[in-house]
Parts: C-alpha cells; structure tokens; sequence
C-alpha cells in the first residue's frame, strides 16, 4: 500500500499513540476505538511498558488493544500515522528520530510556536528539530484546513488556545474590536495538568476551591500571541490568566474586549454566526444563552456566545469546550480526518455526557 495512506482491502489506517498512559493519549485511543478508518497498531508509554491499557485505564478493559510497549520498541514499519501525547520537550526528540514517512499528530507544544526563540524562552529549553517545526502546520482545524491536507505534521493547539481563538479570531480578523485590549478569564478541570502526580491536583489541595496560577506567564499566553497577532496583521500583546477549577475535565474562557468604533455586540455576533456557519463542531448559541461546560463534556463541540457588557464600547465573549477532546484528543482526530481526506466529522459525532 501507498506509504501512510489508508488501505484499500481494510479502509484502515495503521496508528500508533505515543503516551498512552496519559489522559490525553487514553482519550484518543477511547475516540479511535469507534473511528472506522482506524487500527490501533500500538501503544508506547514509558513509565507503563509491559503492561495491558485495561491494567493503566480499566474503563477501557473491554476493549482488545495492544500492550504498552517503550517507544523504542514500536514497530514503525506496521504503522502509518503517529498520535504523539507526551509533554512538552519530550516530543521533539522522538518526532525528530521517526521514519520520513510517517505522518505525525502531535498534541503536545513543542511544533507549536514557529518562532524558536520564543519557544525557548517560554519552556525552557533550545529547540532541537526546527527543520521540523519549518513545515509543521497549526492543528486548529477550522483556519487551518486547507493546510492539513496532506500535512506530514500537525501541531494541534493547546486546550486554553482553543477556545480563546475560536472566540476571538473572527472578531479581531473582521477589525470589530481593538486587539491591544483583550482580556481572557480562562478556567479548566484538573486533568489539563496531566496524569502525573503533583501536589496542587491532590483532591485535598484542588477540591471545593478556585485558584489562579501561572498568572501573567502560562505557556499558553504566546501560543495565543501568535495566532492573533497573525490575524490582527501585526504584534499583539493578550492579558491571559488560567485558573484550576475542581472537576476532572471541561474549559471555560471569558473574553472582555473593547469593540472598534460604532461596532457592537450585535456585530460580533454576526461576524462569529458567518464564521462558524458551515462548521460541524463550533456553534454559537441563540442570543442569551449562557455557554457551561457540562453542556460539552465528552464531545468535540465548542459553544459560543456574545454579551453586552454594563460599561459602554465593551462586550464579552464566552466560549466552552471539553479540554481533553476539543481541546487536544478530538482535535487531534479531526485533524487526522483532514490530513487523511477522510469525512471531517469521522468518528466524532458523539453528543455530551449530562448530567
């Protein structure tokens, strides 16, 4: 068969999830199970090598899957395309050393930030495949589709970027706000921190309370930076501030912006309706509804909507979604959809989990 395509006698394509013990990569493998294009061909995880995935994830003992393997021990040659889950920092040297012909998926930040010095100055470490990060193409599926067709990398965005872009994109591309003013209030569930054990997600430091972190230095800021500034044509600064909230998965941004001249929250409106009218997973809900985040969780979709604020020539957008599917998994699957010229919506065409 064509190299890392999809084969003709079975419709499948061959994938391996690099982190698979992760919630992230866990996700992935849980949204893949039902894909029908899809072949689980191996599972790597470090820490979990040699274990079954029921023993990691009991939730998906049902389900025949490959043990977890080391990564050095996967068999590239029965793979076609690559879901890469591992932090940040990590992916990069095990993206760099894969086969050519692999497609890769990567769901962590390291392809992210074109700019290598930005990338270092915001995680700490130079960044060691910028031949790779020349060519690989920003995984928000909905601006960037043209590019993904045929991609051989994607960098899909991080959770916090997501929803903060798919708000603001339309609005500051359409010149309905002023860009050097915009405030995001983020909050997500304490799964966006990873799987890893770490004293401020134990149950007893992140339950029953709100707190903020990283303020004015999240990872995430520049991410962010750099898609508006793209849209705005020109450098824009975002004041951008996440908080942890008590509950396993879900994401929340609200964004305060200040409207151009004789624009309106009405206008934005317009503009995000026209945007997002023939998307299959951003809808903007009917004027007055309040976007939450049970009204997401489990699915692919992002909801959206426009407010009036009290103090006059401002408004408020708000915008949810499920920070482990949206926001990274089921990207990631809508993205491979794209890059394989397979039905978008493939194998994410789940409603929400309520209550």
């Amino acid at each position: 068969m064509p190299e890392s395509s999809i084969d003709n006698s079975t419709g499948k394509v061959r994938v391996a999830v690099i982190g698979a013990s992760g919630y992230t990569g866990a996700d992935l493998v849980r949204l893949a199970i039902n894909h029908p294009n899809i072949e689980i061909a191996s599972l790597a995880a470090k820490t979990h090598a040699g274990k079954p995935m029921a023993d990691v994830f009991p939730h998906l003992g049902r389900i025949k899957l490959p043990d977890l393997v080391d990564v050095d021990d996967v068999n590239w040659e029965a793979v076609d395309v690559v879901f890469c889950g591992l932090p940040h920092g990590t992916a990069q040297d095990i993206i760099a050393k894969l086969p050519e012909r692999l497609k890769v998926v990567d769901m962590s930040a390291d392809f992210r930030i074109r700019d290598t010095g930005t990338y270092e100055q915001w995680y700490g470490r130079p960044h060691l495949a910028a031949d790779l990060l020349e060519t690989a193409v920003y995984g928000l599926t909905e601006f960037y589709r043209a590019q993904l067709s045929g991609a051989r990398l994607v960098a899909c965005p991080g959770c916090y970027p997501t929803a903060t872009l798919m708000a603001l994109l339309p609005v500051v591309s359409a010149g309905l706000v002023e860009a050097e003013d915009l405030i995001v209030d983020a909050k997500s569930g304490v799964s966006g921190a990873g799987r890893g054990l770490k004293q401020g997600t134990l149950f007893s430091e992140a339950g029953e309370g709100l707190s903020p972190y990283a303020i004015g230095a999240h990872r995430h800021a520049p991410e962010i930076e750099q898609e508006i500034s793209k849209a705005h044509g020109g450098e824009v600064t975002v004041n951008f501030t996440p908080h942890l909230i008590p509950m396993s998965r879900g994401e929340l941004v609200t964004c305060y912006v200040r409207l151009a001249a004789n624009k309106t929250a009405a206008d934005l409106r317009a503009a995000l309706e026209s945007r997002y009218a023939s998307e299959p997973f951003i809808e903007v809900l009917p004027e007055g509804v309040i976007p939450a985040t049970q009204h997401v969780r489990g699915s692919n979709y992002c909801l959206i909507n426009v407010f009036e604020d009290r103090i006059p020539g401002r408004a408020i957008i708000i915008a949810t979604l499920d920070n482990l599917v949206k926001g990274s998994a089921g990207q990631a699957i809508q993205n491979f959809n794209v890059m394989m010229d397979l039905t978008e919506t493939q194998g994410l065409e789940q409603q929400c989990l309520f209550p």
